[in-house]
Parts: C-alpha cells; structure tokens; sequence
C-alpha cells in the first residue's frame, strides 16, 4: 500500500509591490519622476527654448538689428552732413528710422512665419503635440514667446536708433522731438512691428509651407503700395489713394508723423488696425488648428 501523499495546496505568491493594487496589503508603486499637472507654463519654457536654439532665430534677429541700425545710422549721417539751416526745418529727426525698419519688418515676418511652418516641414509638430495635446495652448504659447521677443528687440534696437539720431540733429533746423514723439518712435512702431510678425506666425499655421507664407507676407507688405503706383487714371483714383492709406509702409511711416497720404489712419490708428487684423488671423488660426490633422 502505497504512502504517497497529496501534495498540500499553497497559498499563492504574493503579488510584487509594482503589480499590487492601491489599498492592498502592499503599497503601490511609487515613480521616482514626479507627476505634476501641466499648465502654459510648461508649453512657455518649451516655445523659449526651441525658439531661442535654432539658427534661424539667431539669423534672423542678426539680420534685423544690422538692418534697423546700419540704415538709420546712415539716413541720420547724411541727413546731418548735407542739411542747411532751411532743409530740416520743422522736420521730426526720429522719422529717419522708418527706412530700416521697413526693411527689417521683412525679417521679423520671415521669423514669425518660421516659428509655426518649420515644425510641420520637418515633422516636428507631431512630438510637439504628442508632448502637450492642448493644441490652444501650444498656438497661445508660441504666440507669447514671439511676440515678446519681437518686441523686445525691437524696443532697443528702434530705441538705440532714435536716440542717435536725436543726438545728430540736434543742432540743426529739425525741431526737438516731445514725449510722444518718442512713445511712438520706439515703443508704438515695436508694438506694430510685433503683431506684424504674430500675424505671419498665424499665417505659417495656417499655410503650413515656410516659402509660401513668406511669399504671401512679404506681398501683404509691398503688393498693395506697388499696386497704387501704377494706378493711374481717375477712374481708380479713389482706389489708389485707398491702398496708399492703408498699406504698411504707410502705417509704419503714421508713427514717425510722416505719412504718405495727408489722409487715412493717424496717429495710433495703424497699431489698432493691426490688433484688429491680428485677432483675426488668430480666430481663424485657432479654428483650423483644432480641425485639421496634424
């Protein structure tokens, strides 16, 4: 007869701490990374970093800066080595700044455009979304950072300028510019330059193609001015005088009392004109954002 017996049933083993359940006899597992809920904050410091670390922002600001400086330094030289004492008579000594900054619009727009279309070039707004799915909150946070950045350099870049130029002049028949004179030399042309460059940052989302946005930006700046040279006849004169009013050489020049036209947007009227455009561009930005894949 055989003595074999049963094995005796055991208790299950134990499940490690990673598997247990919260609650259970075993804590659960507890990751070393801290969790934390994620805010505009994050997507700020993300925006700053990827903006601030490629080329093309170095660039692009450098271009800027030698552009703004280099011509508004010149315009006031020659004005001041070649004026008599009748030529400048009355005449604002920070409008000479208008002429690099025109130029230098062009590379805050190629900036703008480049911070949103590069990404979806390059395949890199797929890790960007991945990393905050809040698409708002990625279109609010590169907004932001552009825009403080734009007008920033801007600020000290026009504001240099114009204090150098004030300083040239100062001896000759232009008259001393008064405290808005300056606000809107340096702090109102940076706050256009800056929501010129946001609308072509919304203009790269919505295009998404870094040369065609470009192409279209720098035709919203010059085509309409072009346009008007050329019209001619009476028939279009009204039209003419329209697009010469309203075209962004002229609101730039609106901040230096030098406009173009004797009519049209005046004083801050041009910095209005472009918040209104702006916000809209945002709206539509925004909307296609959240309908569009990515």
């Amino acid at each position: 007869m055989s003595t074999h017996q049963p094995p005796m049933p055991q208790a299950p083993a134990a499940a490690p701490d990673w598997q247990a359940a919260p609650g259970g006899p075993y804590p659960g597992y507890t990751s070393p990374i801290p969790v934390v809920r994620t805010h505009l904050g994050h997507a700020l410091a993300s925006e700053w970093t990827k903006i601030k670390s490629v080329r093309s922002t170095m660039w692009t600001l450098g271009v800027f800066v030698v552009l703004v400086v280099g011509i508004g330094l010149l315009a006031g030289t020659l004005v001041e080595a070649h004026s008599d004492a009748s030529s400048l008579n009355g005449e604002n000594p920070l409008s000479f700044g208008f002429f690099g900054l025109l130029l230098g619009s062009i590379c805050i727009i190629t900036l703008g455009v480049l911070t949103t279309a590069s990404e979806y070039g390059t395949g890199m707004i797929r890790t960007t979304m991945t990393a905050c799915p809040s698409r708002a909150r990625v279109l609010a946070a590169k907004s932001i950072v552009f825009v403080v950045l734009a007008f920033v350099v801007t600020l000290v870049t026009s504001g240099f300028v114009a204090v150098v130029q004030a300083s040239l002049l100062d001896g000759t028949a232009a008259r001393t510019p008064g405290a808005g004179d300056w606000l809107k030399a340096t702090v109102g042309i940076s706050l256009y330059i800056a929501l010129l460059g946001l609308f072509s940052l919304l203009m790269g989302s919505v295009i998404r193609h870094s040369a065609g946005a470009i192409t279209i930006m720098i035709g919203v700046v010059l085509a309409p001015l072009v346009l008007a040279l050329f019209m001619a006849t009476d028939s279009l004169s009204k039209l003419r005088e329209w697009l010469f009013e309203y075209s962004i050489p002229n609101q730039l020049s609106v901040f230096y009392a030098n406009s173009l036209t004797q009519s049209g947007p005046s004083g801050w009227d041009p910095l209005w004109i472009m918040l209104v455009v702006t916000a809209a561009a945002y709206g539509g930005a925004y909307a296609l954002l959240h309908s569009r894949d990515v």
